[in-house]
């Protein structure tokens, strides 16, 4: 019985080994999953959208300024010096009498009550401040939010292009293998010479390491991938979709519109601006005067009992006004120094408007060349596939050389390229002209053109 305890027990500690673990799940992307899990787990954007709970904070401590304060207070008075009053005799050789006066109690309990009435505008102003500090701060977020659409758009498009470079190298080693093989055949019937069956056995080799080279790559592209969405690096992922092109018209004046009114770091600038405006005001209200009103209502006694008629009291109600003569021309300073601010966010503003502008008339331009690049592209591989076809039917009739074959199949692998690096540039392009417009937009959806 003891012996086959033991034997479990090993068993079970074998099993329990991290080599004998269950590997984590295999996780399959799409595009649309991947943005999603980045807006969940990406720490950048994370850390922007905790901004907006700061920014709700300040509104609300800019809310309390515009209420009355009411502090409680009490005292016990460990030691006081007691005054004493001397009064002269009224009548010879009656001496004078001596008196001790207290004019505290040892314990005091008070309530203080302050209420603004007038502060020139001050406290209104930084209510309206810290609301737009808030909106200024969702802004950003919203621009965090675009950065990393994009930045997984084209991650995931990076993947899916070195993925079609994988394909493209496999076909190319492939086709050079075959080529080799049958170079082989006819080299052994006497058909081909030593020189066709060195050059082909040379091409193979040459393209192994571009198929490993291109294996690396799209490892290295996934790696990146995982980093944006904060994924565990070692965990297998399965990338599922295809790099594909979606004809789209795009108006360049209506973008330029578009952008002007959706992107977010002219957004922010706005609510920048306003919250310079109302800065100016708070500098400005600083040369009036302010008006409050403040109450006390005291309770003290020389003994702790909240027993009736123990505790006296008093109380007063103040009506403070407080008008600046002179503190030394810091108010003129404050104000020079917001219509500086002013100055400097309206040349922003201007400056930052013309770069979206720009901004998008180049992805236009883009994603036009883009477009171009890629219907001359879908042509040319057909005619680079027929060319390789009729190479090796015509190498082995003897008509063609091994050399023919060889350059109609290298030129098929720079076309089979060319139309993947279009394919990527298209869709790229849709994604930069979609963040200089400032849209967020859904992943791209339906089927594109088809693969050659």
């Amino acid at each position: 019985m003891k012996k086959t305890t033991a034997v479990l027990c090993v068993l079970v500690s074998l099993l329990l080994l991290p080599g004998n673990l269950r590997p984590q799940d295999k996780l399959v992307l799409t595009l649309e999953e991947s943005l999603k899990l980045a807006l969940e787990q990406n720490p950048l954007y994370l850390a922007a959208k905790a901004k907006e709970e700061g920014a709700s904070a300040l509104v609300k401590q800019a809310v309390s300024s515009l209420m009355p304060a009411l502090n409680a207070q009490a005292t016990d008075i460990l030691d006081k010096k007691v005054f004493s009053v001397e009064l002269p005799s009224l009548y010879p050789g009656i001496p004078a009498q001596s008196f001790k006066l207290d004019f505290t109690r040892t314990y005091q309990m008070s309530l203080n009550l302050q209420v603004p009435i007038y502060v020139g505008g001050r406290l209104v102003s930084g209510y309206k401040q810290a609301g737009y500090n808030l909106e200024a701060t969702r802004e950003s977020i919203r621009q965090t939010r675009q950065d990393v659409i994009y930045n997984v758009k084209r991650a995931f498009y990076g993947v899916l292009l070195a993925r079609k470079f994988v394909g493209v190298s496999e076909e190319a080693v492939a086709l050079a293998e075959k080529h080799l093989k049958n170079v082989q055949s006819m080299f052994d019937v006497g058909m081909a010479s030593k020189f066709d069956l060195l050059r082909a056995e040379v091409q193979a080799a040459n393209l192994k390491p571009q198929l490993i080279r291109s294996r690396n790559g799209l490892s290295t592209a996934e790696l990146g991938l995982k980093n944006l969405l904060g994924i565990d690096l070692k965990r297998p992922v399965e990338i599922q979709g295809e790099l594909s092109f979606r004809e789209s018209a795009a108006d360049a004046d209506a973008a330029t519109a578009e952008a002007l009114v959706n992107r977010p770091e002219l957004g922010q600038l706005k609510f920048q601006r306003m919250i310079a405006d109302e800065m100016l005001k708070s500098a400005k209200a600083a040369y009036l005067p302010s008006l409050g009103v403040g109450g006390q209502m005291t309770y003290w006694s020389n003994k702790f009992s909240f027993a009736s008629g123990n505790w006296e009291n008093y109380y007063s109600i103040n009506l403070v006004l407080s008008i600046p003569i002179f503190n030394g021309f810091v108010n003129s300073a404050r104000v020079g120094q917001t219509q500086a601010a002013l100055k400097q966010l309206d040349y922003s503003q201007k400056g930052l408007a013309e770069m979206v502008k720009l901004e998008v008339q180049q992805a236009i331009l883009a994603l036009r060349q883009a477009r171009e690049s890629l219907l001359s592209q879908e042509k040319n591989v057909e005619e680079a596939r027929e060319a390789v076809r009729i190479a090796e039917l015509n190498f082995g009739e003897g008509i063609a050389t091994s050399l023919d074959v060889n350059s109609v199949q290298v030129a098929l692998t720079q076309a089979l390229t060319n139309y993947t690096q279009a394919l990527f540039d298209c869709a790229l392009a849709a994604a930069d002209l979609e963040k200089a417009v400032g849209t967020a937009g859904d992943p791209a959806a339906g089927a594109g053109r088809p693969k050659p």
